[in-house]
């Protein structure tokens, strides 16, 4: 993520990536990903039938039956949802905040996108209450509200939604007549799984939500790009599928045959994935709990984190101190924070939240150390925060904190 050029306050180019899990990749996913090197005839659309079949699975044993033609993939979360809405006809609607790449994808189309807020101590769903308001609003002066995006495990707030929100909202939405598109990238990161329940849309609403999952979230290193979509079992999904594949085959968004393999082997879940998996979540749920922390230390705000591998912080109670710093906009304090943590630190403002909101988005990834080899020691270390390098880049997280107070 580059820095945001200070002259007129932008335009912001440059939006951040999902937070990435710094770690190595899974030595057995290289060796399927290398395996399957020599294969140089082109996935058809959507993927093939070896890798459609493996989601299939994946979503079945997660209570969502699923046949590999409700199925479609694609090399990345962001082509396969440019697809997916350009297939919708309509206006789209989100969750303020919302994951960084969603409002641009839907301006890209030509689609208003309408920011609903979602509850203070939730992310990733909008309040029901405002979404019908904005909905009825919306209508009102013209406009034709048609998908709403909504992330149980939300990027960038690490919230999960409590299912009564889940369902109320989705309530709403299928009351007013809109599809439901439920990006489930963070749902295999929970930090404490057995204590959170993450409900689906799609299990309350099958024949009116696609599930979108980017597999960089929980399964597949952030350099393989693959995302999977689960269609409704229905004949209007059956045609959104069809409509989802002529556009990628026309944007030429077909998935490597290399990466193909690695994620169909990664969707099957064997044990040394499924190990990698929960460690790796773990280890970030920890850190992310000393983060945050330190966070509320220095007087700021943050919710608790129970997913992902980041954190969402508001620091507007300090606002005064940062003022006497020069910063009194998320941009300021993406600059400031990013050149004092040595790591981009993208203000809220990238994620749909207001410019003269003063919250950034914090990743763990960075504490994990500097080297491969540091970071996989944080891995497979009992005590992962008792680490001389773990514990020097959270000694360092703390300082630039406590100098806001």
């Amino acid at each position: 993520m580059r820095r945001t050029a200070p002259e007129g306050r932008g335009p912001v180019r440059f939006g951040p990536a999902a937070p990435d899990a710094g770690l190595p990749a899974l030595p057995e996913l290289v060796g399927e990903c290398a395996g399957a090197a020599g294969h140089t005839s082109p996935q058809p659309p959507g993927g093939d039938a070896v890798l459609r079949e493996a989601a299939s699975g994946y979503w079945s044993r997660r209570g969502l039956r699923t046949g590999p033609d409700d199925v479609a993939a694609a090399p990345g979360a962001q082509p396969l949802l440019f697809a997916l809405l350009a297939a919708y006809d309509g206006d789209v609607l989100m969750p303020r905040p919302c994951p960084a790449s969603w409002t641009p994808q839907a301006r890209l189309l030509g689609r208003p996108a309408y920011h609903v807020p979602a509850p203070a101590d939730a992310g990733g769903v909008p309040d029901p209450f405002a979404l019908l308001e904005t909905v009825r609003r919306v209508r009102a002066e013209g406009g034709r509200p048609r998908v709403l995006l909504l992330s149980v495990a939300d990027d960038p707030t690490a919230a999960v939604a409590p299912p009564e929100l889940v369902r109320e909202a989705c309530e709403a939405a299928v009351g007013e007549g809109l599809h439901i598109v439920s990006d489930e990238t963070w749902r295999d990161t929970l930090h404490r799984p057995h204590e959170t329940v993450l409900l689906s849309p799609a299990e309350m609403w099958p024949d009116e939500v696609v599930v979108l999952s980017d597999l960089a979230g929980g399964l597949l290193p952030a350099a393989w790009p693959m995302a999977v979509a689960r269609y409704p079992a229905t004949d209007a999904g059956t045609a959104l599928r069809a409509r989802t594949l002529d556009i990628l085959t026309a944007l030429g968004a077909m998935v490597a045959g290399p990466v193909a393999a690695a994620a169909a082997h990664a969707l099957d879940e064997p044990d040394a994935v499924m190990a990698r998996t929960r460690a790796t979540a773990m280890l970030h749920g920890q850190l992310a709990a000393a983060a945050h922390q330190l966070v509320l230390a220095s007087g700021a705000l943050a919710g608790v984190p129970q997913a992902g591998r980041h954190l969402y912080a508001d620091l507007g109670p300090l606002r005064g101190q940062l003022a006497r710093l020069g910063v009194t906009d998320s941009m300021e304090l993406e600059n400031h924070l990013s050149r004092r943590l040595e790591v981009p630190v993208p203000g809220g403002h990238r994620f749909g939240d207001a410019l003269g909101a003063l919250r950034v988005r914090l990743s763990t990834g960075p504490l994990l150390g500097a080297t491969p080899e540091q970071r996989l020691k944080s891995l497979t270390a009992t005590a992962p925060l008792e680490l001389p390098h773990v514990a020097r880049a959270l000694g360092h997280f703390g300082a630039v904190f406590d100098e806001l107070r």
